[in-house]
């Protein structure tokens, strides 16, 4: 892939995980303060993909953040560890974006919840096997019409954008124990919606110039999204039924329906952007286990294969289908998030923590050099957001 193209992968595997997806939820939780969610997430998410676009350079490897930890920390089990973590998190946010495609699908076209998932994931595996050339053509085309859709949206919800700030002071003025509470609860799920720049980092062995292309792709991916997750959830915020809005099936339909708009069109548009998120997790834990199996790190060597037909690994791919299913039919979505979010948060301290231990050694040329601070930061705002949902389930 080139510049534009991983551009493109990297806006519609975060956006399609987050914004059409668990949107709802963050909203649920943080009300009125959710767009505060997504700014607070937004620290973590951006610190951490400066140290991913400057490793990623570094080490322009598939299997991304097994190969920085184990750099990093001259250790090769925590390596795997992180392999392992990463892996299930691309899982079972895999299985998070199924659940979110079917509840798109029942808004407008009710039909049995196994039925979708399976249906969908049947499309996904075509796609992933297919090859990554073929996968980065369809992505093109449904980041396109996703960013299209999310500009619509902020068009038609315009009044609700003049009266969020209005509306965000109120929650602030009555902010108190519950309401930060639900503030850092909505953070922690918002975290979720930022993963999709790692999974770019694994596509390096498939990349143009990957020591120039990866990090300013990775950059500029997340701009894009950082700026839709805040003006859309403001958008929301702006509404005085947003409680209706979070609990809908498919929130974003629900917000132009209100605004006096047909639906169907943002929900058929919604799904295609989703199944774009749900492909790129299959794709990354695709390869994640591809090297663990084919570098010996717990895996069987049997998934180490790629197939000469397509170039893909096909044995890896049917597995990790296989426990996508599974997820999907089995645990409801706002689970699968928060635990797609803390696994991805302890492979992002430790992503942070091994580019500040090769900084210390030393800084090769030809790659981006950021501040030492930068890694230090998103250390401390991971462990700090780690520390956080612990002291929730605490509390509750």
């Amino acid at each position: 892939m080139g510049f534009k193209s991983l551009i493109m992968y990297g806006s519609g595997t975060i956006l399609g995980a987050g914004i059409f997806v668990v949107i709802g939820e963050v909203v649920g939780e943080a009300g009125l303060l959710s767009p505060l969610a997504y700014l607070l997430a937004g620290l973590v998410a951006v610190t951490t993909a400066l140290s991913f676009a400057e490793v990623g350079a570094r080490i322009p490897t598939a299997a991304g953040a097994i190969d920085y930890v184990q750099e990093g920390f001259g250790s090769r089990r925590l390596g795997s560890l992180a392999g392992w973590l990463l892996t299930i998190a691309n899982i079972v946010s895999g299985a998070t974006i199924t659940t979110g495609f079917v509840s798109y699908l029942q808004s407008f076209a009710p039909m049995p919840g196994w039925l979708a998932t399976v249906g969908l994931i049947a499309v996904l595996g075509a796609i992933s096997i297919a090859g990554m050339k073929q996968s980065a053509v369809f992505m093109n085309v449904t980041t396109t019409v996703g960013v299209l859709t999310l500009v619509f949206i902020l068009f038609v919800s315009r009044d609700a954008l003049v009266a969020a700030p209005g509306r965000m002071a109120e929650g602030l003025g009555q902010f108190d124990g519950t309401a930060m509470a639900g503030l850092f609860a909505g953070a922690f799920l918002a975290i979720y919606s930022f993963i999709g720049f790692g999974d770019m980092a694994q596509t390096a062995e498939e990349v143009h110039d990957v020591k120039t292309t990866l990090p300013r792709a990775i950059m500029i991916a997340i701009g894009i999204v950082f700026f839709f997750y805040l003006a859309i959830s403001a958008a929301l915020v702006g509404h005085d039924d947003l409680s209706q809005i979070a609990q809908a099936q498919a929130p974003l339909v629900a917000v132009v329906e209100r605004e006096g708009w047909p639906g169907l069109p943002v929900a058929i548009a919604s799904l295609f952007v989703i199944v774009n998120g749900g492909l790129t997790q299959i794709i990354a834990a695709a390869r994640l286990i591809l090297d663990l199996g084919r570098d010996g790190r717990g895996m069987p060597g049997f998934f180490g294969y790629v197939n000469p037909a397509t170039d893909t690994p096909v044995r890896a791919t049917l597995v990790v289908l296989a426990l996508v299913l599974a997820l999907a039919l089995l645990i409801p979505l706002k689970g699968l998030a928060s635990a797609t979010s803390l696994a991805i948060l302890i492979v992002f301290a430790g992503v942070n923590a091994a580019l500040w231990a090769l900084k210390r050694r030393g800084q090769p040329e030809a790659v981006p050099d950021i501040s030492i601070g930068v890694p230090i930061l998103g250390l401390v705002f991971c462990l700090g957001a780690i520390g956080g949902q612990i002291w929730l389930w605490v509390g509750a």
